[in-house]
């Protein structure tokens, strides 16, 4: 069964809402990014991965002004499985990020974002999200 462990949400001031979170909740921060799609922080609950991001293109419909959720990602046993069930179920890939050399977990070998039935953006993954809590085995 898959897992949430991240959760996008799109602001014109990530750092601004980061701190808000950080001072509220008690999230931690985890990471700072700067890519050719979006800049941000990355915090954690200690749980799931939640990314405060600046888009730098509209992935999901609503212009690069929109702030709110904005997709959320799934950790799975087996990425290309998964993804050929995506596919099976009429999911559309959404290929048009533009790649970074850069970033480790960036799998150009196949789709890892989709759209669903009704347009809803999702990230599926086979490694765990930074900070989001490890995953245990079935057998465990």
């Amino acid at each position: 069964m898959g897992r949430i462990q991240h959760l996008a949400i799109a602001s014109q001031e990530p750092e601004k809402l980061a701190d808000f979170y950080k001072e509220i909740f008690g999230w931690e921060e985890v990471k700072r990014l700067d890519n050719p799609r979006c800049h941000g922080v990355v915090l954690s609950d200690g749980a799931i991965n939640i990314s405060i991001l600046k888009f730098k293109q509209d992935q999901i419909g609503h212009g690069l002004a929109f702030n709110g959720p904005h997709h959320f990602g799934v950790y799975i046993d087996d990425l290309d499985a998964t993804a050929d069930k995506c596919l099976a179920a009429h999911a559309t890939p959404y290929d048009e990020l533009p790649m970074d050399d850069k970033e480790p977990n960036y799998r150009a070998r196949r789709s890892d974002k989709f759209k669903g039935p009704e347009g809803g953006l999702f990230d599926i993954n086979d490694t765990p999200w930074l900070g989001a809590a490890p995953v245990k085995n079935a057998a465990e």
